[in-house]
Parts: C-alpha cells; sequence; structure tokens
C-alpha cells in the first residue's frame, strides 16, 4: 500500500510539473507576443501617432531597454524573497503597462509607457525559467522543458503579427495592448493553482549600487546608438553618452568583482560553456529584432498588404521554430551543444545572405523562405544555449542565471533595433536622396526621410508623376537600406558560428548541473551527462 501511495504521489507530482510549465510558458507568450504584436503595428503608429523613424525605435527600445536594464536585479529579488511572488507582481506592472500604453495620444507617451511594461517584463521573464529550473529536477526532463520554454517563445512571435494584424484590422491601435488583459489573468489564476514558491535559501546581501550602474550604463550605450544618426556620431551628447556607458559599464565590472555579495558573479564568464551561449543568444536575437523591424514594414508598405495578411504571413515562422526547437535535445544527444548551436547560427546567417538580394520586385515568396530558413537556425540555437547558460549556475542561483540568459536576448535585440535601425535609416535616407524626383515640394521631400510610410502618405499629397516617382524612390531607399542591415547581421552571425565552434567545448551537453561548472570544473560529456549529473 505504501508502494503505490508513493508511486501516485509520484505521478500526481510529475503531472504537476507540465501544468506548472504551462503556465511559465503562457507567461513567457505574453512577453514576445507584445514584442512582435507592436511591429505590425509599426505602419498604423506612423499614421495615427504621427512617430518619425527615431520615435519607432524608441517605442521598441524603451521597453527592451528597462527590462534589460533591470533583469539582473530582478532575477536577484526574485533568488531572495520569492519567484512566484515576483513572477506575479511582474504580471500586474504589465498589465497596468498594457492599459497606459492603450490610452496613450502622442508617441512620447507611448514610449513611457511601454518603459512602464518593460518593468513588469523584467519581473516576469526570469521568473518563468528560474521557477522551470527548481520545477524540474531531473536533467533528461529539464532538457525537454527547456527546449519546450524556448520554442514557445516563436508562439508569440507567430501570434503577435497575427493577433495584431486581425485586431487593427477590426479595432483601433490600441487594442494591441489591451489583449494582453485576460492573458495575464490566466496566468495569475493557473499561477496560484499550479506553481510552487521556491527562492535561493543562502541568498546574500542586495546590492543596489550594481543594480544602478548595469542600468545607467545599457540606456547610455543604447541611447547613443539610436540618437548617433541624428546628432552626428562625433557630437558632444553621442560622445558623452558612449562615455557614460563605458564609466558606468566599467565600473560595475569593478563593483562586483570586489563585492562579496555580487549581484552576478562575473567569474562565471570564465566557464566557456556559458560565455559561448550567452554569445549565441545574443547574435540571434540582435539579428531578429534587426530585421524583423523592418520585415512587417516590407509586407505592408513595399508589397502592400493589410496588417492583418501581413500577419498571417508571418505565421510560418513559428511553425518552423516550435518543432525545431523541441527536436534539439536529440541532437544535443546525437551530436552535442557545439555542433547544434553553430549549426543554427549558419543558418541563421545563410538566410540574411539571401534577404540581402531582395529587390523592389521580390515577392512574398521570396520572403518566406527567408523567413523560415531563420526560424530553423534560431529554433536549432536558442534551446541548446539557453539550457548551457542554466547548467552553468546552481539552481538555487537559478533567478539570476535566467537572468544574464534573459540579459543576453534583450541587449541583442535592443543592439539590433538600434544599431541596425540606425544603419537603415541612414541607407534610406541616403537612396530616397538620390533616386527624389525633381519638383517634389521641400515639405514633402523632408517628410519622406521620416519613414517610408510618411514618404507614401507624402507621395500621395503631391499626386501625379512626381508623386508616383516619390514612392517609388522610397521603396528603392528602404530595399537599400533592408539588404545593408541583412549583410551586417549575416555577418555578425558567421563570426558568432566561429566563436562558439572555437570557444564551445566539444560535444558538451545541455544537461543542467547542481553546481556551477565555475566552481567545480566539470564539464558534462553528451551520452554520459545525465549518468554523472544524477
Amino acid at each position: 500500500m505504501d508502494v503505490i501511495s508513493v508511486e501516485e504521489r509520484a505521478n500526481r507530482a510529475g503531472s504537476r510539473r507540465w501544468w506548472t510549465l504551462l503556465v511559465l510558458c503562457l507567461s513567457l507568450v505574453i512577453i514576445t507576443l507584445d514584442n512582435t504584436i507592436l511591429n505590425v503595428a509599426i505602419p498604423t503608429l506612423v499614421r495615427d501617432l504621427h512617430a518619425s523613424n527615431n520615435q519607432l525605435q524608441w517605442i521598441v527600445d524603451s521597453y527592451v531597454l528597462v527590462f534589460a536594464g533591470l533583469l539582473l536585479t530582478a532575477g536577484s529579488v526574485s533568488d531572495r524573497f520569492g519567484r512566484k511572488g515576483a513572477l506575479n507582481a511582474g504580471l500586474l506592472v504589465f498589465a497596468a503597462g498594457s492599459v497606459a500604453s492603450a490610452l496613450a495620444g502622442t508617441a512620447t507617451t507611448l514610449i513611457f509607457t511601454r518603459g512602464v511594461m518593460g518593468l513588469g517584463a523584467a519581473f516576469v521573464f526570469p521568473s518563468t525559467l528560474s521557477i522551470l529550473t527548481n520545477v524540474f529536477t531531473d536533467p533528461t526532463d529539464r532538457a525537454k522543458a527547456i527546449a519546450v520554454w524556448a520554442g514557445m517563445a516563436g508562439v508569440g512571435i507567430a501570434l503577435g503579427p497575427l493577433t495584431g494584424g486581425w485586431l487593427l484590422q477590426h479595432f483601433y491601435w490600441g487594442s494591441i495592448f489591451l489583449v494582453n488583459l485576460p492573458i495575464v489573468a490566466l496566468a495569475l489564476i493557473g499561477g496560484r493553482v499550479f506553481v510552487p514558491t521556491s527562492r535561493d535559501p543562502d541568498a546574500g546581501r542586495a546590492d543596489p549600487a550594481g543594480a544602478l550602474l548595469s542600468l545607467v550604463g545599457l540606456v547610455a550605450l543604447v541611447f547613443g546608438i539610436i540618437q548617433g544618426p541624428d546628432h552626428g556620431w562625433t557630437s558632444a551628447e553621442i560622445l558623452g553618452s558612449f562615455a557614460v556607458a563605458l564609466v558606468a559599464l566599467a565600473t560595475f565590472v569593478v563593483v562586483e568583482l570586489r563585492s562579496a555579495h555580487p549581484m552576478l558573479d562575473l567569474a562565471i564568464f570564465r566557464n566557456p560553456r556559458f560565455t559561448a551561449a550567452s554569445l549565441s543568444v545574443t547574435v540571434v536575437y540582435f539579428c531578429l529584432f534587426g530585421t524583423i523591424f523592418v520585415m512587417t514594414q516590407h509586407l505592408q508598405f513595399v508589397l502592400g498588404y493589410s496588417p492583418f495578411a501581413a500577419g498571417i504571413r508571418v505565421l510560418p515562422f513559428a511553425l518552423v521554430l516550435v518543432p525545431v526547437a523541441n527536436l534539439t535535445p536529440r541532437l544535443v544527444h546525437a551530436f552535442g551543444a557545439r555542433a547544434v548551436i553553430a549549426t543554427g547560427l549558419a543558418v541563421v546567417a545563410l538566410s540574411l545572405a539571401v534577404r540581402a538580394g531582395a529587390s523592389v520586385h521580390s515577392h512574398y515568396d521570396f520572403l518566406l523562405v527567408c523567413s523560415v530558413l531563420f526560424a530553423a537556425g534560431m529554433g536549432l540555437t536558442i534551446a541548446p544555449a539557453t539550457a548551457s547558460i542554466m547548467g552553468s549556475v546552481p539552481k538555487e542561483k537559478a533567478g539570476v542565471g535566467s537572468a544574464v540568459n534573459d540579459t543576453t536576448r534583450q541587449v541583442g535585440g535592443a543592439l539590433g533595433v538600434a544599431l541596425l535601425g540606425s544603419v537603415f535609416s541612414s541607407g534610406y535616407r541616403s537612396t530616397l536622396a538620390l533616386r527624389a524626383p525633381r519638383g517634389v515640394p521641400a515639405a514633402a521631400l523632408q517628410a519622406s526621410r521620416a519613414s517610408i510610410g510618411a514618404a507614401i502618405d507624402a507621395g500621395r499629397q503631391v499626386g501625379g508623376h512626381a508623386g508616383a516617382q516619390l514612392v517609388d524612390a522610397a521603396r528603392h531607399g528602404f530595399i537599400h537600406g533592408a539588404d545593408v542591415v541583412s549583410v551586417i547581421a549575416a555577418v555578425v552571425a558567421v563570426v558568432a558560428a566561429a566563436v562558439v565552434m572555437r570557444v564551445l567545448p566539444g560535444r558538451a551537453s545541455v544537461v543542467v548541473l547542481e553546481e556551477p561548472v565555475v566552481e567545480n570544473a566539470l564539464l558534462v560529456q553528451a551520452g554520459v551527462g545525465e549518468m554523472e549529473a544524477g
């Protein structure tokens, strides 16, 4: 009787773990959904809020910047005071920011309210992965759960444009934020029932200096990158911004190395598994956010699709990403994490190289091939890289480990939008200036420099042959900027693949260790990793 009772309890606990994963994935989806649902609304924001390219970048980056800047602090807080409480608090703040964003009347207001949403997301995202790590204690199940967790990001990526397109077709643009509310409600209810409470029993003192320095450094860095094309890279404002970033981040390193209870133990970066995997995640999101910024505009402004039609055409991305990500535990077991991650980055680079050959005459099927290739490469990279990162920290520090993983994503994404967005704007404006027809009013030409959406509106106002030529010049400028961005992103992905092949230990598994690799110097080998970790 006792044996049967133990087995029944074990079965119930096993079933409960997967329900917990479902709740965590639901919380994750709302974060990724918000990023892509906003991208499909960019053309609408141009028309309704008269947002310029620079403001569009800040509407995206204000969220990402606050998110990335606070992740380490949020992860540390969740480890110290409880991960379930951090998750619930983050969801509530995210919901409040969503309501405020839906009611925003100007682009400037929306930039601020998006920052509030980023604050909530900073507590949600790391909590999901740290709770997962503590719930799934079996190495095999944990690897599978992480693969599901990584793949579910693809569901949000796909549902964002699709849901956003449908909402924009039937309601006003603020509905793309109000849709978050029922998802938050479901996640809170499910969390109350299925998500257990956990925390670090040996948490040290708080590190407010580290939190402040990391936030200041990241904000200053991305601000300089975004504003560089408008103010000039050698202007006092931009050079000052980069100087502040350098001093703040350098001081952060010094403070963390000297602290008895650092927010982030920098010694972990000596572990090649951790460093190479973090680089891989950063590069993939750098490429993803830097190119998806122009993808939805391409579908609507160049190919002429409605927001909903554009959303449907982004759906294949997730249909490829999710199954590929869930396939990676088997691939890693057979070939090792290094081979799988490097192959994924190479496929990402291939997709971008193909994308760089686009022209104004390219059809959707061309973009579809590029999108599917990118999704396959991302799926091969993210799950094993995430598991390698989490395998480098003990589960008691899962909140900080998850925060580092999430920080690499968000910093990569922010830099992708900022840096590649700046390059795109420069390419767009230079081509527009070369191809713009004579006789177009100076005011119309100046307005067209803001974005391709503004150029189309200006062309309609000018009318006639000159107006049509202005729109054609804007479309050529858009494609030129997007092609240059694709080339740069492809080169970055190739370099990252080479670094992974050089740095990541051969056949290192994704099994999560109970002790950090940096302390015990244990490198678990694929095939025998599960036995050794157990």
